[in-house]
């Protein structure tokens, strides 16, 4: 039997820079995907609406991604829980990959009429379907070798990886805008974040081939027949509990991330570079202080760092849209960080609470499904609810930020009622790097 105290610090050093690596690839994949539909696809695939409706469009096939996700946490966590972590990551990877560079092959609605949308929500459900297993595949990989003292911030590096992809996707784009004129950006230059995936997911391939299974998954006796019927009837109140806490995490993060980047430019006459530099300075801060929120979360525990998130988000959201409707770019920055601050005091603790609020047999598909349906109760409906409440008030969009507020309080009230999960009596010692 394998004991998860014995893993050494620079083996968990490899195996959560390759889950961080691997979270980046298949994250950039999926927000290439949203700043390409707040940018571009609205006029390129429907150009038949209105620039509001033809955003709303696209934002639309941007929310079928999230729709999935849950789907594909039920595939990828019944292969999980019956054959191990590792080769969900391999297989989501794989899926991920190749549908985001067939979204940049697709001809425009110029082409091929309505079948190019049709193809775009094709892709964009594969997109979700394959994003659904990683993020519990690579989660439960990490924390089910770290130590349980430090399982938090081992845990968290796959939650910077969505940081990274962001970043990794709007770099691209906003290198590409910086070079390229608006006509030949939407002739051909927005295909290229698309394509440069296929690179990546190689890359990620390779980086993953040498991750060895989860010694927590090893020690199972006897497997779950099938893991989503035990979920539904053993877990069900856990995965709603879990849902609708998560929900304010990708509501906030979509709203900073996608539908700012619309609102900015759209509505304020933004450029597109400067709105994309203030949400990607946000996120580097968010990204690197993944891990220090995390370390507090293995000292204060899981629950009291979720519940402080969800109320300094509740407190931050009518600030935040009065600060993004000024156009001015550093008040622009401040409230995209505050938000941004407030989501990863939640979300860096996540990866350790999900997993160890399930037991190993059945824990790939509950945590996954739980992450997963937060996904489309925050994700899916944020950028279309928040477009359409920001088109009917006036240049402050306050129905927006009640809208996050009260998606902030029924998170707090899901993250009250879920229990404790950190290890009590376990010294919290500093991991040896030699």
């Amino acid at each position: 039997m394998h004991d998860v105290r014995t893993v050494r610090a620079p083996s968990m050093l490899r195996l959560a820079a390759a889950s961080l690596a691997g979270t980046a690839i298949e994250f950039y994949d999926f927000f290439v995907y949203g700043t390409a539909a707040a940018l571009v696809l609205g006029p390129l695939f429907f150009p038949t609406f209105s620039p509001l409706a033809g955003t709303l469009a696209a934002f639309a096939t941007f929310g079928v991604g999230f729709v999935a996700r849950p789907l594909g946490s039920v595939l990828f966590g019944h292969i999980g829980d019956r054959r191990g972590r590792r080769p969900v990551l391999v297989a989501s990877l794989l899926l991920t990959g190749g549908s985001t560079v067939a979204v940049g092959c697709v001809p425009a609605y110029d082409a091929i009429g309505v079948a190019a949308p049709l193809l775009l929500l094709v892709l964009r459900f594969l997109q979700g379907l394959g994003l659904g297993g990683e993020w519990g595949g690579a989660v439960l990989l990490t924390a089910e070798h770290a130590p349980a003292e430090r399982r938090g911030l081992w845990s968290s590096f796959p939650q910077i990886g969505p940081a990274v992809g962001f970043l990794l996707a709007n770099g691209v784009v906003l290198g590409l805008a910086a070079t390229l004129t608006d006509a030949q950006f939407a002739a051909w230059g927005w295909r290229v974040p698309f394509w440069v995936a296929g690179v990546l997911a190689v890359a990620g391939l390779w980086l993953r081939s040498s991750l060895v299974e989860s010694p927590h998954f090893l020690e199972i006796d006897r497997h779950a027949r099938v893991p989503l019927a035990e979920v539904v009837r053993d877990h069900w109140r856990l995965v709603l509990l879990t849902a609708g806490a998560l929900a304010v995490g990708y509501a906030v993060f979509y709203a900073v991330t996608t539908w700012s980047l619309a609102y900015a430019t759209e509505r304020l006459g933004v450029s597109r570079g400067v709105m994309l530099a203030c949400v990607m300075a946000a996120v580097v801060v968010k990204g690197a202080l993944t891990p220090v929120a995390a370390h507090l979360g293995d000292r204060l525990g899981r629950r009291p760092m979720c519940l402080a998130g969800c109320a300094a988000t509740a407190l931050w959201m009518f600030p935040m849209v009065a600060l993004l409707a000024t156009g001015e770019p550093l008040l622009m920055f401040l409230g995209c960080l505050g938000a941004m601050l407030a989501f990863i005091t939640m979300f860096a603790v996540i990866a350790a609470y999900l997993p160890e609020l399930y037991e190993p047999r059945v824990r790939c598909t509950g945590a996954a499904v739980g992450y997963n349906l937060g996904g489309v109760l925050g994700g899916a409906l944020t950028p279309i609810v928040a477009t359409a409440l920001a088109e009917q008030g006036g240049r402050v969009p306050w129905g927006v930020g009640a809208y996050l507020t009260a998606v902030a309080l029924l998170s707090l009230a899901c993250f009250a009622l879920l229990p404790e999960t950190r290890p009590v009596g376990v010294p919290v010692a500093e991991p040896a790097m030699e």
